[in-house]
């Protein structure tokens, strides 16, 4: 391939590692990940309520990683509610998952900045037999597609698994009880999916750009290797 069109691929790869990198960067931030909505069964209970009644009864839900908000609807209005996770609700929800999804954001962050750099590198400048190098670009690659996974197993399952939103929901209720009437994944839970799919695509840009992948072994390679161990 000539030597313009691979820079062309590359500075195209590190545009894209670079908006994965701010594009989760900007998502920590935002209390995005999930919205839905929650029932207060004590209240519909009390009053029988049903049919067009019952919307009295279900208020608005959605966080993200550091915070969000919810309305409680009991019958009486809506009254809106901020929280933190920390360290607010540190003590119900699973800590370990919720940490790991913000160290591997963090980590998805550095590693998507670091591609980016070695992307514009291989494009202007010239590429090492090392780590900045073939092998290097799909390494960062990979550690960041894989992050992006990671993160949404997790995070899904915090939220599907442990149920998150009516942990918060009932968080320092003593008297009603609330229950998930919806929930969905919001913008900023499918930043981290384009991200993910993102990183994957460049390393068939790599690929595109004529590198074969680390592990692969040219069949003149393998020839050769085998000849000589005839000889032996």
């Amino acid at each position: 391939m000539p030597a313009q069109q691979k820079k062309l691929i590359f500075c195209t790869a590190g545009v894209l590692s670079l908006a994965c990198a701010l594009g989760t960067a900007a998502a920590i931030g935002t209390q995005l990940w999930v919205r839905g909505s929650s029932l207060c069964t004590t209240g519909a209970l009390l009053v029988n309520a049903s049919g067009p009644e019952l919307h009295k009864f279900i208020g608005d839900i959605q966080y993200g990683l550091f915070a969000g908000q919810r309305v409680r609807q009991c019958g009486l209005g809506g009254r809106p509610l901020h929280f933190s996770f920390f360290p607010d609700l540190l003590r119900i929800i699973p800590a370990s998952i919720h940490v790991s999804v913000i160290l591997f954001c963090t980590v998805l962050i550095v590693f998507a900045l670091v591609g980016a750099g070695f992307f514009m590198f291989n494009a202007f400048g010239s590429p090492y037999e090392t780590l900045h190098g073939p092998v290097g670009l799909y390494l960062w690659s990979f550690i960041s597609c894989s992050c992006g996974c990671l993160i949404m197993i997790l995070f899904s399952s915090e939220v599907k698994i442990h149920h998150l939103s009516e942990k918060i929901a009932n968080f320092k209720e003593g008297t009603f009880t609330f229950k998930t009437h919806s929930e969905e994944f919001a913008n900023s839970f499918w930043t981290i999916l384009v991200c993910s799919v993102v990183h994957f695509l460049n390393a068939l840009l790599i690929r595109l750009a004529g590198f074969e992948f680390p592990f692969s072994k040219s069949k003149d390679s393998e020839t050769i290797t085998g000849a000589v161990d005839l000889m032996y």
